[in-house]
């Protein structure tokens, strides 16, 4: 799969602006923006949750389960 490029992004940015018109583009833009934040927010919730849970099934080694009972 190749890459759009410059031309193609400015292509991209012209048919938007004649669809959405001049001033709907900058909440267009915000809406692009905070999904893109709550989506990288999710993913990092459940990247966390999923290396906890697999840290928690790990074996203990003996000084490791020593230490946990004290």
């Amino acid at each position: 799969m190749s890459s759009i490029g410059i031309p193609g992004l400015i292509l991209i940015l012209v048919i938007a602006l004649v669809i959405f018109g001049p001033s709907k583009l900058p909440e267009l833009g915000r809406a692009v923006g905070r999904t893109l934040k709550e989506f990288k927010t999710a993913t990092k919730e459940l990247t966390s949750d999923f290396e906890y849970e697999s840290d928690d099934r790990k074996p203990q080694t003996q000084s490791q389960a020593q230490a946990a009972n004290k």
